[in-house]
């Protein structure tokens, strides 16, 4: 027993003394190569330098904002009963589209196609001119730079004074290009707690100007988009009463001008009539008002903006560090791979 104990030890002893021998033996080795490792230490660190020398700063818009909550109901009693009333009477005054565009709905529909696209389209005062944020985009990317040899897109821009149906293919085809990149690189959209309904929008881009632009663009889009949804069947209704309202009061005018027989009764029924439509006028009034504001800004972008780059000490210290590790590994598994193959 205590011999098969003793051989293990040994066993153990030799396996451990072979392990730092052959630690000593690729440190000799990496220690022969050292002038290599440390030139090519010295090129990476030269090429993270010049990386971050050049690299332009990204910069970073953020913008929050909270949505209304419709079930909240502040002085929610009376306007409910005056709905109930004029429901009982036939008149549908509605209560707005609820839960249509709220919370993970909300957030997609400030991502999707037709409101970026529209916020692109909307202008922006740039270098001393009013141009459209997708102009600006293209400008301070360089875009057409880099289209000098595609004569059919070189020139391509987009006037804010051009409507979205007459633009060409081409046009169409930049805009969605432009479109993909902001959705998948430069927007996001999300909620930093889910148990609150506060919703931060943020803008990244190399541009400072672009970046508070777009981002404030955005919301403003979003939110009369948002509004025109919720409020169409409302404002529906108030037109309707309001053209109903002036007609009556057409035709009251008109019996007013004689006040025996049927005329005199004409002005008691007009008059019943007028007085329904206008206390029904005045409720769908108060309910238009009611879906709005939805959307309440609770912070905006302010300029400076905050900028996110590579510190060049960072940069050249990752870079040396970097190639002259993946040099030492090179030369290792090179070795390991001449010996296999003797």
């Amino acid at each position: 027993m205590n011999s098969e104990n003793s051989t293990n030890i040994e066993s153990d002893e030799i396996s451990l003394k072979e392990l730092i021998n052959k630690i000593r033996e690729w440190y000799r080795f990496l220690l022969s190569k050292w002038i290599l490792i440390i030139l090519v230490s010295i090129i990476g660190g030269g090429i993270g330098f010049t990386y971050a020398y050049f690299q332009k700063p990204i910069y970073k818009a953020e913008l929050t904002f909270a949505m209304e909550d419709d079930k909240s109901g502040g002085g929610g009693g009376g306007l409910s009963g005056a709905l109930g009333i004029a429901s009982s009477l036939g008149i549908d005054l509605g209560g707005g589209a609820g839960g249509a565009f709220s919370g993970a709905n909300l957030m997609a529909l400030m991502k999707s196609r037709k409101i970026v696209e529209k916020t692109l389209l909307s202008p922006i005062v740039y270098k001393g001119q009013t141009i459209s944020l997708a102009d600006c985009y293209i400008e301070f990317n360089e875009l057409r730079e880099k289209w000098t040899m595609k004569p059919n897109i070189k020139n391509i821009s987009f006037p804010i004074s051009n409507e979205r149906v007459n633009f060409t293919l081409q046009q169409d085809s930049i805009l969605k290009s432009i479109y993909l990149d902001m959705v998948t690189n430069e927007l996001s959209v999300g909620q930093s707690d889910k148990k609150i309904s506060i919703i931060a929008v943020t803008v990244n881009s190399i541009d400072e100007v672009f970046s508070k632009a777009f981002c404030e663009t955005l919301a403003s889009v979003t939110a009369d988009y948002y509004i025109e949804l919720k409020t169409k069947k409302a404002k529906q209704n108030v037109a309707i009463l309001q053209k109903q309202v002036d007609s009556i009061k057409s035709k009251l005018n008109y019996s007013m001008v004689g006040t025996w027989g049927a005329e005199k009764v004409n002005v008691t029924v007009s008059s019943t009539i007028l007085g329904q439509l206008a206390a029904n006028l005045e409720i769908s009034k108060v309910s238009l008002r009611k879906e709005t504001p939805l959307i309440q800004i609770i912070d905006r972008p302010i300029l400076p903006l905050d900028k996110e780059k590579v510190g060049k000490k960072k940069a050249l210290l990752l870079g040396g560090f970097l190639a002259g590790f993946l040099t030492a590994l090179f030369l290792i598994f090179n070795q390991l791979y001449k010996k296999i193959m003797v």
